[in-house]
């Protein structure tokens, strides 16, 4: 069973000791995108740091519908926030491709959440920071993350917690309910991750955790999608010479 409060209790420990040994004086900081990842993940390095030591980076592209969300969590929080819009970043490089080049769906998808990350990178080192990488367990199990955006970060504290253990944290944390039980979207293409995975997070999860899952046409899915996206997960491949 699940262990909430003892859980919390080490990540906390856990954050104190990252930054104990890398950077005792640096700042957290993170993107803040109203969702329950940002969300706990903030809660969490406040309690471990305290609320003066974390800095959390809003970054609408153009007009983001729920933006309040990630306003209501740095004012539930107390923690110093910037807003930075990526629109003009996402539009320019796009602009700048050569015209014989046709940007493909994904590329058009995955050019934000990179945006993101460098913004959130130039002001953590700008603001003497460490970044925050608030991906779950179920989301890098099947691949839902962008390599080098989302998926980047300099320590993770939820990597290893699926979603409905990401959840729980949050409760216990306190954070208020519709933050945590927020419907994940992606703030890319419009739907639910659930909609564009084609499974529920808590079959993912469950599944995850147990290897249980009645309908195969959803575990052959969740199994290939896992294969196809282990590289995320692992070090770049570098070749080494016989010298």
């Amino acid at each position: 069973m699940f262990d909430a409060k003892k859980i919390k209790n080490e990540c906390v420990e856990w954050i104190r000791s990252f930054f104990e040994e890398n950077g005792p004086d640096c700042n957290a900081v993170l993107g803040i995108s109203g969702g329950k990842d940002s969300s706990v993940a903030a809660a969490l390095c406040v309690e471990a740091l305290g609320k003066d030591r974390v800095i959390g980076v809003l970054m609408p592209c153009g007009e983001q519908h729920d933006i309040d969300m990630a306003y209501k969590l740095v004012r539930h929080l107390g923690i110093k926030h910037y807003v930075i819009n990526i629109k003009d970043a996402v539009e320019g490089l796009k602009s700048a491709v050569p015209a014989e080049i046709e940007l493909t769906p994904q590329s058009n998808t995955n050019l934000p959440p990179r945006i993101r990350m460098a913004a959130v990178y130039m002001i953590s080192q700008c603001c003497n920071g460490r970044v925050v990488n608030t991906c779950n367990l179920s989301e890098d199990w099947v691949g839902y993350s962008t390599r080098y955006g989302d998926a980047a970060g300099d320590f993770s504290p939820l990597c290893n917690l699926t979603v409905q253990e990401v959840k729980e944290l949050g409760r216990l944390a306190g954070l208020p309910d519709d933050l945590v039980d927020k419907t994940p979207i992606d703030g890319l293409c419009g739907k639910t991750d659930e909609e564009n995975l084609g499974f529920t997070y808590a079959e993912l999860d469950r599944y995850i955790r147990t290897g249980k899952i009645e309908d195969m046409v959803k575990k052959e899915r969740i199994d290939d999608l896992h294969r196809k996206n282990l590289f995320k997960l692992q070090l770049m491949p570098s070749f080494e010479p016989e010298l």
